[in-house]
């Protein structure tokens, strides 16, 4: 990509915050009233007086509603009170009924459960010190986009953003950004996790990203992924050797009996809520995979699965009822997708009850 840097471009850049919600140019930092008022009281205009928008409980936050043609290059979002699954994010493109992305704030970017910080340091997503969560994904859109935050929780949240932006004529096979949220809990007996289903028209998946809660003693991911393209039916094109393999590490990732956690560029895991022991249960691991270098291309349809298996006696594998939520994300030339209801407040909710 830094080849793009020593070229000619015929782009605005513009970025939608607080301080300039409509992307304006020249327009940023000009509010006299907003919500640090009182802090910049004595300073007026042009001193941060609006760094922040307050999103109340039950209500929905617009964070941007842009006309146009261009691309979302960087979205950067913080929250005041680590709300994570009590903020839904929504991303709506050229005026489409149904939104391209939604997933809980925290999962999307993948970090589903930041109130105990892990550091993500990878080329799509970034989860930096304190709170600071980062997209890199591009996102495409032909006449608009808006961006939406619904609080499903009982307290007003402060949401700190900036979106950035190109405004530039796009390709005519520009494709749309997607990105869906599932959960299970418990899987059922002898059941693959969905990831992806029902999806449809010409594209690649880029990415997936998994909150997985073990409830057995003993390795668990010995389950296969699956990507069923085009028609496939009882058997897939794509099967992959293991859970640890598809997120590029390898033999449980076992350092020492101790589970190695890593952030790289295109894969990453790290566990929390954990105990200090291996192979016990009361974990939750945390696993990203990106398909920038390698995406997985689909022209009508794709599925996608994942197995939950670990090991009972005799070198027998065990299938697995765990507690599996998952962020799949994919581009596509559609956006009439329809994506499955997302879970209440209470159905989301990460709760240790199995500690």
């Amino acid at each position: 990509m830094l080849n793009n840097l020593t070229r000619k471009h015929d782009i605005r850049t513009f970025s939608v915050s607080p301080e300039n919600l409509t992307g304006a140019k020249g327009a940023g930092g000009m509010a006299t009233e907003g919500s640090a008022s009182r802090a910049s009281r004595e300073l007026g205009q042009g001193w941060k007086v609006n760094p922040y928008l307050v999103s109340e409980p039950g209500s929905v936050t617009v964070l941007a509603d842009i006309q146009g043609q261009g691309a979302i290059k960087h979205i950067w979002l913080t929250d005041s009170a680590a709300a994570g699954r009590l903020l839904i994010l929504r991303i709506y493109f050229d005026g489409h009924k149904n939104p391209a992305v939604e997933a809980p704030l925290s999962d999307f970017f993948a970090n589903a459960d930041y109130k105990e910080f892990r550091q993500l340091s990878s080329l799509a997503m970034c989860v930096n010190p304190a709170r600071g969560l980062n997209c890199y994904f591009e996102m495409p859109y032909f006449k608009s986009f808006r961006i939406e935050v619904e609080n499903r929780g009982i307290e007003p949240c402060h949401i700190y953003y900036q979106i950035d932006c190109d405004e530039k004529v796009l390709p005519a096979d520009s494709l749309y950004f997607h990105a869906q949220f599932r959960r299970v809990n418990p899987l059922p007996y002898k059941t693959p996790y969905v990831i992806l289903d029902n999806i449809k028209g010409n594209g690649h998946y880029v990415g997936t990203y998994m909150h997985w809660g073990v409830k057995n003693n003993g390795w668990w991911g010995e389950g296969e992924i699956k990507f069923y393209i085009d028609g496939d039916t009882d058997f897939p094109s794509i099967c992959g050797t293991g859970t640890e393999d598809y997120f590029c590490g390898a033999y449980n990732w076992d350092v020492d009996r101790q589970y190695q956690e890593y952030t790289t560029p295109y894969a990453g895991m790290y566990k929390q809520r954990s105990t200090d022991r291996l192979y016990r249960p009361a974990s939750y691991f945390n696993m990203y995979r990106w398909h920038i270098t390698d995406p997985i291309y689909f022209k009508e349809n794709l599925k996608v699965t994942i197995q939950a298996l670990g090991w009972r006696s005799n070198w027998r594998y065990l299938p697995l009822q765990d507690d599996i939520s998952s962020v799949a994300y994919w581009y596509s030339d559609t956006l009439d997708d329809e994506y499955p209801p997302l879970p209440d407040a209470n159905e989301l909710e990460i709760i240790d009850s199995f500690i």
